[in-house]
């Protein structure tokens, strides 16, 4: 509860992903809610109806849930399977949010995150007009992604004006919520100054993710990976996040029985490994995990693997790294050799169990997934909780924080 002499405040909070979505961003979204909630204020959330990877899947219109207000707009639901069909989803998500907002009343702060990209424009025009303070939690950093990403042309007409967008919701900011120190470099490059871009990383789900011995059991029984050295990639599959060197990897060590990749997740490129798996590969791919099935799961594997793109480094922030380290598993990294992964690697006390190689390095994956077999046969391969996980990026650590900044508002 909120302490003596302080007023609750009405927050209202936009994204595209919420409760009871298993997508990341609206997990997170869904406990700084219940605990705005837990300390007295009133929270409404503005969300899909939607579930983020299964459009046919309808959530209801309304309810309150754990003292969160859940209003939940329509949109179309023609899915990713091309980029045409994803911008009429995220535009018609956009106007049915435009029209719910304006019938809304006025809230003490508006808090924004990024999904669909850009929806920070409508928090940040809401409370120009509306009075109220403007918070913009940057998941990931748009339009700039898309251009890394090749689905912007840099320059062209869409591209600034939706650059124009973006600085708007960063100027419009009282404060900037980035996930890591490059981020927070890339939004200072907009000049917007330091002060108010504050690094706030999103945290381990430590109260339902952790060393799982019976779910890993469980896991590993319903999938027939009894017996096997698991590499997971579990999370996300975009362009943000290039596979193809763990699938080349994977394509190398084909004949080792004893050996399964294990691909859990979504996005726009979960289609292309599901069909990549069907070609006698020992691969298991499954869908995002529900959150109380997630310490299982993650148990599971002996190794898990994290990508980031030499691009998107700043842009997109390797989130999935907190839980995996929850569960004290190793980690394999294939990405560039400076970024959030490599910083938390040589931590002073990180312990981690690690390994790492370069896009393109297909000898280098295979060498470190080998070793990382060979360390654990051995005995060698420990499960160890890095210690800079509790201290830095565990929820009670980092969560408080953004509740203060977010209280801040009055």
């Amino acid at each position: 509860m909120l302490p003596p002499g302080r007023q609750p405040l009405s927050f209202l909070l936009l994204n595209q992903a919420f409760y009871p979505d298993v997508m990341a961003t609206g997990q997170y979204l869904a406990e700084v809610a219940v605990e705005l909630a837990n300390r007295g204020h009133q929270v409404t959330v503005l969300t899909s109806r939607r579930a983020y990877d299964h459009p046919e899947t309808l959530f209801p219109a309304e309810e309150t849930w754990r003292g969160v207000r859940i209003l939940r707009v329509g949109s179309t639901g023609f899915g990713k399977g091309a980029k045409w069909r994803r911008a009429l989803d995220f535009g018609s998500f956009m106007v049915r949010c435009c029209w719910r907002i304006a019938w809304l009343p006025r809230q003490d702060a508006i808090l924004a995150l990024t999904s669909p990209p850009l929806i920070s424009f409508l928090g940040a025009w809401a409370a120009r007009l509306r009075g109220s303070r403007f918070f913009y939690w940057v998941m990931d950093f748009n339009p700039d992604e898309a251009i890394a990403a090749g689905w912007l042309r840099q320059g062209s007409p869409i591209a600034r004006f939706l650059e124009a967008l973006s600085r708007f919701s960063l100027r419009r900011a009282t404060r900037i919520f980035a996930l890591d120190r490059f981020m927070k470099t890339r939004i200072e490059a907009k000049h917007i100054p330091a002060e108010r871009v504050r690094i706030l990383p999103p945290w381990s789900h430590d109260g339902d993710v952790r060393f799982d011995p019976p779910g890993r059991e469980r896991f590993r029984r319903a999938h027939g990976l009894e017996g096997k050295f698991v590499v997971m990639y579990s999370g996300n599959h975009s362009p943000c996040h290039p596979l193809d060197t763990l699938m080349a990897a994977a394509d190398r060590l084909a004949g080792e029985r004893d050996l399964v990749f294990c691909f859990v997740g979504g996005g726009s490129e979960f289609q292309r490994v599901q069909r990549w798996a069907t070609s006698g590969q020992p691969v298991v791919c499954l869908p995002y995990q529900p959150l109380t099935e997630l310490a299982g799961s993650l148990s599971a594997a002996d190794l898990h693997v994290v990508v980031m793109g030499n691009p998107f480094v700043g842009l997109v922030h390797p989130c999935k790294v907190y839980n995996i380290l929850g569960v004290g598993a190793p980690v394999l990294y294939i990405g560039p050799a400076v970024s959030h992964v490599t910083d938390l690697a040589r931590a002073d006390g990180s312990e981690m169990s690690f390994f790492q190689s370069a896009h393109g390095d297909v000898e280098g994956v295979v060498a470190a997934i080998q070793a990382a077999r060979a360390q654990a046969e051995s005995g060698a391969l420990a499960r160890k909780i890095p210690p800079v996980l509790t201290e830095h990026f565990s929820k009670a650590a980092v969560l408080p924080q953004l509740i203060a900044e977010l209280e801040a508002a009055d």
